[in-house]
Order: structure tokens, then sequence, then C-alpha cells
């Protein structure tokens, strides 16, 4: 963090103040589903887990990122010690299996991320059970203790959204993730009920049991109360077990075409949230069942079914007090693509800019982390020493806890070097999480909404500078406390420094 920090510093004593927000949500998917991003394959040694994992946190802090949405649970299955499902089989090649020797993939994740300075989101996935009915399941799998739970969809197993025992498993799986790892956020992906197929979905049983009152007429307003009530039940659980705990969903694009429904979009998605994923997700948006919304804009600007900015600009008039982040496609950057959009250095980079532009959007997520390894055109370049040149704040959750930390409580420098000291607090809701570095130089305003005086981020209580040239100059450098929840507590006294 020191040496990224005087990196940075050298940029804004010399003047150059970039344009950027002081918060946003800068975040990037590492999908382990079918290694994805992580593990490059199944059944690497924990040495090479554990140093292709430290490769792609770094590589997202060197980008600028601020939260990793990392998959630990991509089907009915664990990247992390659990007691009531089995480990993935896309770790070791077996499911059930454990590392060896054995280490922890969520833990060191979170770990690695919080020294980083980074968020860690734990990505699940809620009903699906197997990517293939052929592929063995681990023989602890609580599909054979209930096998009544599970059904067959296409060539893959999903648990059934409308028993009322599956939900509770569910939840109680999220539960033992927050209950025992430090992470700061629960998300889940765009599927709930799955992407339809020709056949029907096999839910007849479950429908006849527990109909709970809908007619057969309104079976699809039923699956979509199966999933409001599982949303409500996580979002009370998580915030009663640890109430710092954000809870996110990256839906697919679209919630509804205007066709369908005047509140929609001017779309002609073939598929919706609401209409055959059976996610009303703007109701849990709504109703505060959420903190945020990720939605997957995976199409370009100017796209003729679905275009960019005008999705954007749709799901802006949805935020109803929540934050609301915007998901990018960088998947679809190639130099080769049929799409001439997808072929230009400028469509990301734009959409970058677009957001910027709306202020009920504050941030965007990158799908996925592999992608970043190849030419992306210029991409990695424009982010580094533009978009994200200076450090960004994750954007605090005020209905969550709008309380400042005590700031700093004692500041001090020697030579270059400069220390601070803070309370010690026993509520998590408190503690000092990371520190934002002002600097002004001496007898010039101070302001720290002023993008010049914002220097950067650290985690360390202390930070050394790096003299800037020959014809020093004297600086007062402030520090301000964040929470975990990235409240600000007032700045500090300045020191003053010659640099």
């Amino acid at each position: 963090m020191r040496k990224i920090f005087t990196v940075l510093l050298l940029f804004f004593i010399a003047g150059i103040v970039f344009s950027q927000p002081k918060y946003e949500f800068r975040g990037m998917w590492v999908a382990t589903v079918n290694n994805i991003d992580w593990p490059s394959k199944p059944g690497l040694s924990t040495e090479q887990q554990q140093k292709e994992a430290v490769d792609i946190i770094t590589k997202c802090r060197n980008l600028g990122m601020n939260a990793v949405i990392f998959q630990v649970r991509p089907a009915s299955d664990a990247f992390y010690a659990s007691s009531l499902e089995p480990w993935s089989r896309y770790l070791t090649g077996t499911p059930g299996k454990a590392p060896d020797p054995f280490y922890d993939p969520l833990q060191f994740w979170i770990e690695e991320c919080h020294r980083q300075g980074m968020e860690l989101h734990a990505w699940l996935n809620p009903f699906r059970v197997s990517q293939n009915s052929n592929e063995a399941l681990a023989g602890n799998h609580v599909a054979f203790q209930h096998p009544e739970w599970i059904v067959k969809y296409g060539n893959l197993l999903y648990f059934d959204p409308g028993l009322p025992q599956t939900r509770e498993f569910v939840v109680q799986v999220v539960k033992d993730i927050v209950a025992r790892y430090d992470v700061d956020a629960v998300h889940f992906d765009d599927y709930f009920y799955p992407y339809p197929l020709p056949e029907p979905y096999p839910d007849t049983a479950s429908f006849a049991q527990y109909n709970r009152g809908f007619s057969k007429a309104d079976k699809s307003d039923w699956r979509r109360e199966n999933v409001d009530i599982i949303i409500k039940m996580l979002n009370d659980t998580i915030k009663a077990t640890k109430p710092w705990v954000k809870f996110g969903i990256s839906p697919f694009g679209v919630w509804r075409n205007k066709s369908e429904d005047p509140r929609g979009s001017e779309t002609k998605a073939a598929a919706t949230n609401y209409d055959h994923l059976y996610a009303d997700v703007i109701k849990w948006q709504k109703n505060g069942w959420i903190d945020y919304l990720l939605p997957q804009i995976y199409w370009q600007i100017g796209h003729p079914q679905a275009d960019f900015n005008m999705l954007a600009n749709w799901w802006k008039d949805h935020t109803y007090n929540r934050s609301m982040y915007i998901g990018q496609a960088v998947y679809k950057v190639d130099a080769k693509s049929e799409t001439s959009a997808w072929t230009k250095p400028g469509e990301i980079p734009s959409q970058i800019r677009m957001v910027r532009k709306i202020p009920e959007l504050e941030g965007t997520a990158f799908y996925s982390a592999k992608h970043f390894n190849r030419d992306l055109m210029g991409l990695q370049d424009s982010l580094k020493t533009d978009l994200y040149r200076k450090p960004a704040i994750v954007p605090p959750m005020k209905w969550i806890d709008n309380t400042a930390p005590q700031p700093v409580r004692k500041i001090s420098k020697w030579g270059k070097k400069v220390k601070w000291k803070t309370d010690k607090t026993e509520n998590e809701l408190d503690k000092p999480n990371l520190f934002v570095v002002y600097g002004n130089e001496a007898g010039m305003e101070f302001n720290p909404e002023n993008p010049a005086c914002f220097w950067g981020i650290v985690k360390s209580a202390d930070l050394k500078f790096a003299p800037f040239n020959d014809k020093k100059k004297k600086y007062e450098i402030r520090i301000s406390v964040l929470d975990r929840l990235n409240n600000e507590s007032l700045p500090s006294k300045p020191v003053k420094l010659k640099l």
C-alpha cells in the first residue's frame, strides 16, 4: 500500500488532479464455477492455488479496484470449510475432498483482500446443485439425505425453490458463512429459477403441496413469491447475525420489457428477471430487503435491443435509496469480435464515463478477472493511468450505519514518516478499517471535497513519504478514519512535511 501511495502522491503534488469520484464501487467478479477464473484448473497444490489468488487480488488492486466478488458456492458446494456442504470439485477435482495441505480458501481470500485494502463479497448461487446431472456428487451431499428437495431440469440439478425446506437450508448456509467469516457482503447473481428451456420446470409436486392459495393460473406469481420469501429471509438473517454485512444482487440486465409492462425498459430481451427467472429484483430494492443491485448490462452502447445507455438510465430510476452499480462485460472485448463495438478500445471506458455522469449510479464491476490477463486493447492502461488513477472509497450505506468513527487521536511525524493512533473500540461498526490521506500545500485552503487534497487510501496506521524533487515545498498532511462501512471521521490536525 505504501508503494502505491507514493506513486500516486507524485502526481498529486505535481498538480495533476484527476477528475474522478471520491466514492465509487469498483468491483471484479472472480468465478470459480468450471474454473473460469480461479483456480485455473482443479488439483493444483495449495501453494499454487494461493499464488494464483494473490496474483488476482494484486492485479485487481493495481488496476484500481476496491472490491472482489469471490464465488464461494458455485453449485451447492463450498470453497470453505463447511459442515453443511462438501468441498467443491473445482478445488481438487474430487467433490468432497479438502485441499492438501489443508487451508481454507475463503479465509485466505478474505485476509489477502483486506490486507490489500479491498472488500470481499462472498458470491453464492442459491439453488444450483450440479452443472451436470451425470457428475457424481460427494457422498455427504444433502441431496442424498433429501432427494425430494432436488429436481432435474435439462441436464442440471437444482434445489426446488418451492419447498420451504430448501429455502431454509440455503439460509442456513448463508448464516454459517456470515457467522464464521469476516465477509463484507453476501452476493447473489442472476440465477434464481433457471433460464427457461423448452420443457416445463418440474415443480408440480411442490406447487400442489405448498401453493399458499395460488391458483394454477397464477403459478408464475407463486414462483416469484418463493424467491421473495428467501430474499427477505436472507436479509433478516444476515443483519441479525452481523448488522454490518451487506446483501447484494446482480440480476440480468433487463427487469421487464416495456412491451410486457409499461414500467419496463425499451428492450427486446428474450428472457427477463421478472417473467423468466421469477426475480422481482426492484421489489426487493424498494422494500429494503437488499443493500445493492448490480445489474449485468452486458451490451454495448447503442445495442438495438438492449442499449447500455438506455438501460443504465432505466436502472437509475429504481435505486429507492439503496445502492446501484452496473456490471460490465469486459469478457466481450476482443479485436476479433463480430460486433464492431467490442473491437474498439473505447467501449468499456465510454461506459464507465457514462455511468459517472448519472449521480444515482455509484460504480461498476467487471466480469471477469481472467480477461485482464489478455489483450484488451489498452483497457488495463486506461484504468491505471486515467479512469482509476486515483483510488476510490466504496460508497457508504447510511441505512445500515451512518455514525462516523472517532477521528485520529494522535498524529506525529519523524522525518518523512507520518504515524497516527486511533481509539480502541469493541463496536465492530466503529472500528478503524482504512485511512484517507489528505494533503495540501501549506498556506493553501484545505477542503476534503477538493480532489486535489485527496491523496490516497491506506491500510496501515503509518506512511513514509518519498521526496518529490529538489525544490521542496511544505505540505500539510491530514488523516481521517474509515470504518468498515466507509463512514468517514473528521480529518486530523495537520502535520507539515517538506516534499
